[in-house]
């Protein structure tokens, strides 16, 4: 089969198709090698498993057969989600070994771990565990189907799989995985086998493993900032903390507070700007600009409500943006508004641990586009140095 222009369909920005994760991807390309290998030719299309116990159709790319060996790609449709790996070639080769069984492991563009707490140990590639489940089944199956006494052929035989990524390290540096002490290329993930339109699904996985690496090392404070610069500034405000400690959670707010909560954090300060504190103040948990915007009338109200001036009101209710409503207050040298803006943020984030076994002390610190530090609300006060 000759090789393929790697054309994927490009994402729509409001677009709801369905895609499949790198952990899908990988599966079907070492099924597809492992058909190869044993048959000595390339099918068209491959049946792969996902864990969800569906199956999807993928076709192979990039196809090469060698006496001992089979390798082929397959290129990542994300479908309408804005994941960065969409259209990367993900690839697999399937070899022969001496060992009985499947024995997986990362080859170029995907990374290593280097550090404990991501439920891999260190030195393995960064195949998470329900995708190397997922590739390890699939492959199985197609044992079974192909090879000469294909049921018992694992129990005295055995195949060394190797998933590459050939643009992962490029990849990667769009990706947490540097600050998760992952190396040289992405990570192969997927807990379902699909990606959802607007799920932000390994966006969201990642923020959670960051949380988790956070938690093996230290369960007392947890920093969570929403966007590199605020936690840039985070750091400044807690020197004392590992860089561990602190994570960039984006837009996932709801679920990061809740995987503190499961991992039994005992502080928990959120650093955010002006935009992040209005929208968490209005309980919003996924903060994306596409699915709601700053409500200024919402801002409006609160500034009525601490008693500012009507000049000020009405300078807010007529604001161009979130950054504006703080110049607004910083002008008129009332900071009342934005400070009653973190307390309704930090009670909504307190709100999420009702009915945990455990609530950790929780604040919130708003600081300004420079890292000055305008305000803070909550419990953990006495973290800050």
């Amino acid at each position: 089969m000759d090789n393929d222009e790697h054309m994927v369909m490009p994402r729509k920005k409001r677009g709801n198709r369905t895609g499949y994760t790198t952990g899908s991807n990988a599966a079907g390309a070492a099924r597809a090698a492992t058909i190869a290998l044993f048959t000595g030719s390339w099918p068209a299309e491959v049946v792969v498993t996902l864990p969800i116990g569906e199956t999807t159709l993928m076709r192979p790319v990039a196809c090469e057969l060698e006496v001992n060996a089979a390798s082929c790609g397959m290129v990542k449709d994300a479908g309408d989600d804005p994941d960065v790996t969409h259209g990367a070639l993900i690839c697999a080769r399937v070899q022969y070994h001496t060992e009985p069984g499947i024995h997986l492991d990362g080859g170029v563009g995907v990374g290593r771990v280097t550090r404990p707490g991501l439920g891999l140990a260190v030195g393995t590639a960064a195949i998470n565990p329900v995708p190397r489940q997922q590739i390890c089944s699939n492959v199985r199956d197609a044992v079974q189907a192909v090879a000469p006494n294909g049921a018992e052929y694992l129990q005295q035989a055995g195949l060394h799989v190797i998933i590459s990524v050939p643009d992962g390290e490029r990849l990667a540096a769009k990706t947490l995985n540097q600050r998760l002490g992952i190396v040289g290329g992405i990570s192969i993930l997927g807990t379902s086998g699909k990606v959802f339109p607007y799920s932000t699904a390994a966006w969201r996985e990642s923020v959670v493993q960051a949380i988790e690496v956070a938690t093996y090392h230290t369960r007392a404070h947890v920093v969570l900032a929403t966007g590199a610069r605020s936690e840039r500034f985070a750091m400044q405000f807690f020197p004392h903390l590992a860089e561990t400690s602190f994570v960039d959670i984006s837009i996932f707010t709801g679920e990061a507070i809740n995987t503190c909560l499961r991992c039994g954090v005992a502080a928990i300060t959120l650093v955010a700007m002006i935009s992040r504190v209005v929208k968490t103040a209005q309980g919003h948990m996924v903060t994306h600009v596409a699915g709601n915007q700053v409500d200024l009338g919402f801002v409006a109200h609160v500034c009525r409500d601490v008693g500012c001036a009507a000049e000020l009101v009405q300078a807010v209710e007529h604001a161009n943006t979130a950054r504006h409503v703080l110049e607004i207050c910083q002008l008129h040298a009332d900071l009342r508004p934005l400070q009653r803006l973190l307390e309704l943020a930090q009670a909504q984030l307190v709100a999420l641990c009702d009915g945990a076994a455990h609530c950790p002390s929780i604040d919130v610190i708003l600081v300004d586009f420079d890292g000055q530090l305008i305000a803070r609300a909550g419990q953990a006060q006495e973290y800050c140095r």
